[in-house]
């Protein structure tokens, strides 16, 4: 059998890196710690990586590139509340796989300029789309509300969707599950828009959250 090639030690650190940072918390972890998880010396770290910041920067480049994506997917079509579900699961799965960016926000925000600036550009584009599927829903007639309401409810939605984690892992953090995350959040954000939907969009709204969220 044909082997695998092995993979790079940079690939290695940003993998282990996020792995680590999910599990403890970015503050908590250290070069060195990476380092000993490896099993490679500080040295070879650092010729891949300068300092922590420098991984820290790297793992949000991939969670940006994939969020971006996620983003830019509703505007290909005019959503229902479906494909507006859809969307929210597919967010917070990404939400989840770099958890720590949502979890240790402030803290990172707080140190390093290159993530507050880029953040902050991100929750932009997030109310700009959450505008645009709410918007589409109303241009069909499935979303009953004026532009003002529109603008506040792309707001919140956004709110509840970057710190929805931050709540999960307060309320439950030793035991707190993908799945359950991502459904719970997909729900709450989703609750937002129900008040507005129209009859018939409301209807299919309570048939996926019976399917969805358990009792």
């Amino acid at each position: 059998m044909e082997r695998k090639p092995k993979r790079r030690t940079r690939e290695r650190i940003l993998e282990t890196s996020l792995r680590l940072f999910n599990g403890f918390g970015e503050p908590n972890v250290t070069t060195t710690f990476i380092a000993d998880e490896l099993d490679i010396s500080p040295g070879n770290l650092y010729y891949h990586f300068r300092s922590k910041d420098e991984i820290v920067n790297t793992i949000f480049g991939a969670f940006e590139h994939e969020i971006e994506g996620v983003l830019a997917a509703p505007s290909a079509r005019q959503a229902d509340v479906e494909d507006m579900w859809l969307f929210l699961h597919v967010l917070f799965e990404a939400v989840w796989k770099y958890r720590f960016l949502y979890r240790d926000l402030n803290d990172l925000l707080s140190r390093n300029r290159l993530l507050e600036i880029h953040f902050k550009r991100l929750l932009e584009q997030k109310v700009r789309t959450a505008t645009a599927l709410c918007e589409g829903l109303a241009a069909s007639g499935e979303l009953r509300a004026q532009h003002g309401e529109i603008a506040a409810l792309a707001t919140n939605m956004v709110v509840v969707a970057t710190y929805w984690l931050s709540y999960e892992y307060v309320r439950n953090p030793r035991n707190l599950q993908e799945g359950e995350m991502i459904a719970r959040g997909a729900y709450q954000v989703m609750s937002l828009v129900a008040p507005f939907l129209a009859d018939r969009s409301r209807a299919l709204f309570e048939r996926l959250a019976a399917a969805y969220v358990s009792s």
